[in-house]
């Protein structure tokens, strides 16, 4: 019955599409109760129907109705085609399209990755060289040829790429679903030849010992699609019989494998929101049993490094924004032995390091702002005093580029800001001179034409929120008038950067005014900032995003009535929390890959990230946390009221954020919002939570939100009749 009711349901909207009906009816999903079950008691989802676990396949009532969203998406979306296509040709106009990284040195070779034109995927390649330049007479090796492998697959990703110590052999990952179940390979450099010998069900995780044939990878859970245990491979044997390593009993935890910086260790990472473990192999010896490095330790995150026969260390261990320091090669859980290099620093926090011979470079956070700092070290420093690379721009984001090799003398850095294009350049660690590799190559794009800004809003409970900003300066006025594209993560302690997006000089030209968030929930002001969007405090985040909105309007940075509103998977339980408590504030809102049964997924342990996600939201299982998550999960608090008009995607194999998430939102708010608005759900049926895996494909999702919302910021009428005016 159930199957025969959702196909009747896509079969009437098609029929009605093909005969020319002007009025478009959404397709309505069937209720069917469901009880979901939990200690602290039970509830009812009617649309719980829609999910299906199986990896490979949907039922056909499913597909039905997701096919039927679709078709209602296209129909309704109709007049938007012409602004669609001519923002999508509009933003491939400004793509480079054969264009090249560039280089990065290391052991013996310069690699990049290299576009032609026209292709949807790189080509990876080396070239023979020395820490002063590449060899000009060496030829230029073809590693991987992204277009050729991509092929005939409607989705196609390579993850990691690592080259053994004799630089003869290459270990790839590939992902041809977008679920992110990838198949470890292995070519012969000399030869070209590919080794028979496939592992299928791995993750993006390898490392090299220095026999240079054997290696250490991580097996992915079949059903969660977490990390699970390491083995060690021997190219030519079959995979069948590798050797276990470890295995990680706590599911909570995520595993990595990585090669040490200075080659001799492999390093086994157990790590976790709120501990870290390591453990360790000598590179020269992989047949050994790993040793304890640094063991767990509840709320210590210490992350090390082996280098120059000495462990360095970065930890939060009596630090809230992390220091740096080195311990002896025999005793790196000795606290007594921990010799301080650089100290913790209450108003900056320390988010990376790259070790060179005579100098750390570090990337640290301030004020919102990601810069990068070189401090001396070892017995030679390269500098006599740490320096920081100097920036002119307010709001920007500098971060620590590709540093594979510890004996080059330059520290390789991106540089960008919201109209600043991505720079690469290297700074002489003795001199702090900039040689810059590469800007990125905007065809049409004229930076003096726009600004950019910090400002800073005060939250409801007194905390400065950063505000990143960006416009066009002889298409915008800070007058109240303008429409406003604002975005937000929040979560996991990640930051959301001043960027440059050469996507979104489209809005700007448009007249709109770009804001980013710098919420709660992420880093951007230390871990103190992270703290206070988690957990017990995650309704800071939401907060947050609201407070930005409501002083960018009231500051008259743009209009009340064109306030937009994006976000994705985190950023998407954001957004979903936004259109619940204050819709009424914004014109429109898109939600992609959304997190937003936040309460059922956080009780299901079968679901992928769920149990090593406790620690961000709560562990439902728990009454306080229960009732804390459904005080705000977007599912549970849909209400019988107006809404945003509002687009919502996703990926059918999405394997972060399960499809049925967002389609049980759609379909459940289909039922209860009382207003007109626009309400369309888009959901891509090769991918996962990236989306197309193509340069090119990927822009499609990108011209709808924007044709989206440009539609709807030119559909008010005021009272005299006028539609508000975007530029052309």
């Amino acid at each position: 019955m159930l199957m025969t009711t959702c196909i009747d349901i896509a079969s009437t909207l098609l029929l009605s599409l093909s005969l020319g009906q002007t009025t478009l009816t959404p397709p309505i999903a069937q209720q069917i109760p469901f009880v979901v079950k939990s200690p602290q008691g039970e509830r009812i989802d009617e649309y719980y129907w829609l999910r299906d676990d199986d990896s490979k396949a949907k039922r056909p009532e499913i597909l039905a109705y997701l096919n039927a969203e679709n078709a209602y998406t296209e129909a309704a979306t109709t007049a938007l085609v012409p602004l669609q296509n001519a923002l999508l040709a509009e933003m491939r106009g400004r793509i480079k399209e054969d264009d090249q990284s560039p280089a990065d040195f290391d052991h013996g070779y310069w690699y990049s990755t290299r576009f032609a034109a026209g292709a949807e995927y790189p080509i990876y390649q080396r070239q023979r060289g020395t820490a002063a330049g590449v060899d000009a007479g060496a030829p230029v090796e073809v590693m991987l040829d992204g277009p050729a492998l991509a092929a005939g697959k409607p989705f196609y990703s390579i993850g990691a790429t690592e080259v053994s110590a004799d630089n003869q052999w290459l270990a790839w990952s590939d992902d041809v679903t977008g679920r992110r179940i990838s198949t470890l390979r292995f070519k012969n450099l000399a030869t070209g030849a590919v080794a028979i010998d496939a592992i299928p069900g791995v993750l993006e995780s390898v490392a090299w010992s220095s026999d240079n044939k054997t290696i250490f990878y991580i097996k992915q859970d079949p059903v969660l699609l977490q990390t699970g245990p390491v083995y060690r491979h021997v190219i030519g044997t079959d995979p069948a019989h590798d050797a276990l390593v470890y295995e990680e009993p706590d599911d909570t935890l995520s595993t990595s494998v990585e090669l040490s910086t200075s080659r001799q260790r492999i390093l086994i990472v157990m790590e976790g929101f709120d501990t870290t473990e390591y453990r360790a192999i000598a590179a020269d010896r992989p047949a050994d049993a790993p040793t304890m490095v640094l063991p767990r330790t509840a709320q210590v995150r210490s992350y090390a490094d082996h280098f120059q026969d000495r462990w360095i260390i970065r930890t939060n261990d009596s630090a809230r924004n992390f220091r740096v320091v080195e311990a002896p090669e025999d005793a790196a859980n000795d606290r007594t032995k921990w010799k301080e290099i650089i100290p913790n620093r209450p108003t900056t926090s320390l988010d990376r390091i790259a070790l060179f011979d005579g100098a750390i470079a570090v990337q640290e956070r301030a004020d919102a702002n990601s810069q990068v700092r070189i401090v001396p070290f070892g017995e030679t420093p390269a500098l006599a005093q740490p320096r920081t690379v100097a920036t002119d721009e307010s709001a920007f984001a500098m971060q620590l580029g590709t540093n594979s090799d510890p004996a080059i003398g330059s520290v390789r850095v991106n540089y960008t800001s919201m109209i600043t294009p991505r720079t690469v350049f290297d700074v002489d660690l003795s001199t702090g001179a900039k040689t810059v590799r590469k800007v990125q190559p905007v065809i049409g794009y004229d930076k003096a034409l726009y600004d950019t800004a910090r400002a800073w809003a005060t939250s409801r409970d007194g905390k400065q929120i950063p505000v990143s900003l960006a416009w066009r300066t002889d298409r915008y006025e800070k007058d109240g008038s303008a429409p406003i594209y604002q975005e937000g993560y929040g979560a996991y302690g990640i930051s959301s950067d001043a960027e440059f997006s050469s996507n979104q000089v489209s809005l700007m030209d448009r007249g709109f005014l770009l804001a980013t968030a710098h919420v709660r929930g992420g880093a951007d002001l230390g871990q103190d900032w992270y703290e206070g969007g988690r957990l017990g405090h995650k309704k800071n985040t939401f907060n947050d995003f609201e407070d930005v909105t409501d002083y960018l309007v009231a500051q008259k940075y743009g209009a009340r009535d064109r306030v937009f509103a994006t976000g994705g998977s985190a950023g998407g339980l954001l957004m979903g929390v936004i259109a619940n408590q204050a819709g009424q504030k914004y014109r429109g809102i898109g939600l992609h890959v959304p997190f937003v049964d936040a309460l059922t997924t956080m009780l299901d342990e079968t679901i992928p990230l769920t149990t090593n996600e406790w620690t961000q939201w709560g562990d439902p299982r728990e009454a306080a946390a229960y009732a804390y998550i459904g005080s705000y999960s977007p599912y549970d608090n849909i209400a019988r009221k107006a809404y945003p008009a509002m687009l919502v995607t996703t990926g059918l194999w999405d394997s972060q954020v399960q499809y049925f998430e967002p389609a049980k939102y759609v379909a459940r708010l289909r039922a209860m919002r009382t207003d007109g608005n626009k309400f369309v759900f888009r959901i891509n049926m090769a991918a996962g939570h990236g989306g197309n895996s193509g340069r090119f494909e990927r822009l499609k999702q990108i011209a709808l939100e924007y044709a989206f919302f440009i539609d709807l910021a030119t559909s008010i009428v005021d009272e005299t009749g006028n539609r508000s005016p975007v530029s052309p």
